[in-house]
């Protein structure tokens, strides 16, 4: 394993290549060394671009073209069973007379925003209304998925047959889950923003719906981007949504973001904006970026400034003990968060438990397993490695090392 410090180095190089080849495509091949090659295939993999091979498999290495290339294959094929599965379970709601919306992904999908291929998709993401929730989750049991878990924020489903797959990457035989939401909503970090009546349509028909419009979609993506800058979870790809779904919206649009009135103003939408500005130039209206600094509290309106894609991703390598603080609105909730950290709630270590539980990849950490009071002593005494980043990288560079000189 080479030092920390070379990788944490690499992974931020390669990842702000990547976010601003993505942006600006140029062609020109980077000049990395071949650390910093393996590298990117994690960072690649944790930013869900792998399938961009279009953009960079114009870079000359062999080795990396391959990594492409296989992503691509992985991603379009998983693609196809999704587009399978999602056909079914409209055939299934449309029989029971009942309405469900096809969330992100799925939805910038069925848009046309990408190819088969491009954009890897980890699970379904559905919408249901709370009074049909049961019937929804007896339909996903009937076409042969079980309850994994629940949490505040969705229920998820799993396969009832079937292995996950524990590899690295992207993979055509990982299995598809299903996350099924009543509420579309995100903890930023203490208080919960909620944008389900701007989400679920007014007149919803059985089967798969569509979004209500563009704008709709747009303020799923940004909130979905907040709680991940929040939690610095957010990945490249969501930084292409939002872009690429700028690019498609009309000024009026946008006014999607205030809802109708008569809801607090989306003073979660600024630093999603912002970091998407700072790669993707011009894509984002300077006018709107105006308009929501003055509901932007002042504090996470300094902080989100000059906030790059490693610094809110799992790029960086170093775990953080107060992530996302700046997003506490007041002092009570800057307490709240406080206590929270220190001493999580009960339904915290189940959410913990259940991600122990059902991800293979955390199974062989000590850290997600260890005692609070032995977390906090880590935290305190030296630099602790993101559990998450660590498996990617550990992944990248399992590789053989000749085929990236």
């Amino acid at each position: 394993m080479p030092p920390l410090g070379a990788i944490k180095a690499g992974l931020e190089r390669t990842t702000e290549v990547l976010a601003n080849e993505l942006a600006h495509p140029t062609g020109d091949t980077p000049d990395w060394t071949a650390l910093e090659w393996r590298l990117a295939t994690a960072a690649a993999t944790v930013h869900g671009v792998g399938g961009q091979r279009d953009i960079y498999g114009r870079w000359r290495h062999t080795a990396w073209v391959r990594f492409l290339e296989s992503q691509r294959e992985h991603v379009a094929l998983r693609h196809q069973r999704i587009a399978a599965l999602l056909e079914r379970i409209d055939a299934e709601a449309r029989g029971m007379g009942l309405p469900l919306v096809a969330l992100k992904g799925a939805a910038l999908h069925a848009l046309g925003v990408y190819e088969p291929g491009e954009r890897p998709m980890a699970d379904i993401d559905l919408l249901v209304s709370e009074a049909d929730r049961e019937r929804a989750g007896a339909m996903l049991e009937r076409i042969g998925y079980v309850l994994g878990s629940a949490s505040w924020k969705h229920h998820a489903y799993k396969p009832a047959e079937g292995a996950p797959h524990a590899g690295p990457g992207e993979h055509r035989d990982t299995p598809v889950n299903i996350e099924l939401h009543t509420r579309i909503q995100e903890r930023l970090p203490v208080s919960t923003v909620d944008i389900t009546h701007c989400i679920y349509p007014r007149a919803p028909v059985p089967g798969i719906n569509p979004y209500p419009s563009h704008g709709a979609l747009m303020s799923h993506l940004l909130l979905h981007a907040a709680g991940c800058i929040c939690s610095r979870s957010t990945r490249l790809i969501h930084l292409n949504d939002i872009s690429l779904l700028a690019t498609r919206m009309m000024r009026g649009e946008w006014l999607a973001l205030w809802g109708d009135g008569t809801t607090e103003p989306p003073w979660w939408a600024l630093p999603p904006l912002l970091l998407v500005s700072r790669y993707y130039h011009g894509a984002v209206p300077a006018t709107l970026l105006y308009e929501l600094e003055r509901d932007c509290p002042a504090v996470l309106r300094f902080a989100s400034k000059h906030l790059t894609l490693t610094q809110v991703s799992l790029s960086e390598l170093w775990l953080h003990a107060w992530p996302g603080i700046e997003w506490a609105r007041s002092v009570r909730e800057v307490g709240q968060y406080v206590r929270n950290r220190v001493r999580p709630s009960a339904e915290a270590r189940q959410e913990r438990a259940d991600m122990v539980r059902t991800q293979l990849w955390l199974q062989e950490s000590t850290w997600v397993t260890s005692s609070q009071l032995h977390r906090i002593v880590a935290w305190l005494t030296h630099p602790v490695t993101r559990t998450d980043t660590m498996y990617a990288v550990r992944a990248a560079l399992g590789q053989a090392p000749a085929a990236w000189a």
